[in-house]
């Protein structure tokens, strides 16, 4: 039998903000800074100040809105072979890429 559909939006969105308080627990506010910082100048030289896109795709939350975060998360660490998305891995650990795929997908400005 088919479990109805809203119950299971309802249950992902759910699980969705237990894991992104989890993420957010362990990254100090100093670093939450900095990682939208980077947000902003870094991914902001190519996606656009206001993530509305540019040489990369648009980073606002319509445009990430059914999008896995894990493969979101992949991009950012590992970057996009064959196009100017790099790796950022040497910069942020992956809860960290974690954070920052939450922040996008919530469409946040600040880190707080």
């Amino acid at each position: 039998m088919r479990r109805p559909r809203h119950k299971t939006g309802i249950t992902l969105a759910a699980l969705g903000a237990l894991w992104a308080s989890a993420v957010c627990a362990d990254i100090s506010a100093a670093r939450q800074t900095e990682l939208m910082h980077l947000l902003t100048q870094d991914c902001g030289s190519c996606h656009g100040l206001k993530r509305k896109g540019g040489l990369g795709p648009a980073l606002t939350r319509e445009a990430l809105a059914g999008k896995p975060a894990v493969m979101l998360r992949e991009v950012i660490l590992h970057g996009r072979p064959g196009t100017p998305m790099p790796p950022w891995k040497s910069f942020m650990s992956a809860q960290e890429a974690d954070w920052l795929v939450q922040i996008l997908i919530q469409g946040k400005t600040d880190a707080h």
